[in-house]
């Protein structure tokens, strides 16, 4: 039986890397995305080149309705729901000191990327409890956070609260689904060079060519998804509410 990965925010970026990735690697892909299905066209009709089963659904992670229209679309084409990636998410549209930040703007990413996350788990654990066991674990929960979880940037705050609360939703839900066979993890992505990052491409040249990142280039999407085609395989058995940093060393303390 053929098994099914749901990706937030897989129209692009990272979400695009991981899905193409874990459809390389046999699952059936489904895509959440805000836009249009026919803004990824061209990464879509990269999936159907491949062969890899795909179905984009439009919607927001912070909506109830489209998260579980997500979850009963995945079910109706493909039967079962066997991996969940929580990429979805939004940095500030104004980086702004954190003594002039709005409640508006910490809404929305909060909203998006921690809400979107806490209640789109839920319900896809739920679904997969339902679900007959085909391997050694029910499912597998990715969560795609950001060293921003564990290093402060004072204009952005609320992006840094959002990514901190994923890595405890990764520790709760770790906990609460081990006894079900269903396995949780984390990656903390760096600096990786996507449209988000594209307007501070100067800001961090310049700190890749200091020296900051241990490895002196910025990640890619592809980096990011090879780490999580590792998490979703079977070869972490015996581990369950761990991050990786995907980061090219910068989590590293130096003197």
């Amino acid at each position: 039986m053929s098994k099914t990965a749901i990706v937030t925010g897989g129209g692009r970026g990272i979400g695009f890397a991981i899905a193409y990735q874990l459809g390389k690697d046999g699952y059936n892909i489904v895509i959440l995305g805000r836009s249009p299905e026919e803004n990824y066209r061209e990464n879509l009709d990269l999936l159907a080149r491949e062969g890899i089963n795909y179905l984009y659904v439009q919607g927001g992670v912070d909506k109830a309705e489209d998260r579980q229209k997500c979850v009963d679309e995945a079910i109706k084409k493909f039967q079962r729901i066997d991996v969940l990636v929580n990429n979805a998410g939004v940095a500030p549209k104004v980086r702004a000191d954190l003594l002039e930040m709005t409640e508006e703007s910490f809404d929305r990413v909060v909203g998006i990327n921690t809400k979107g996350t806490m209640f789109m788990t839920q319900l896809v654990a739920r679904q997969m409890l339902k679900q007959e066991m085909v391997g050694p674990k029910r499912g597998t929960i990715v969560n795609i956070s950001s060293c921003s979880a564990v290093v402060s940037s004072t204009n952005r705050g609320e992006y840094c609260v959002s990514k901190a609360g994923i890595s405890m939703l990764t520790k709760l839900y770790a906990d609460r689904l081990a006894g079900e066979g269903i396995y949780v993890y984390e990656v903390r992505p760096g600096v990786i060079e996507t449209e988000m990052t594209a307007g501070v491409k100067e800001k961090y040249d310049a700190l890749i060519e200091q020296g900051v990142f241990p490895i002196k280039r910025w990640g890619k999407p592809e980096d990011v998804a090879n780490v999580v085609s590792a998490l979703c395989s079977d070869k972490f058995l015996y581990s369950t509410g761990i991050y990786i940093d995907v980061d090219g060393g910068f989590h590293i303390q130096r003197l």
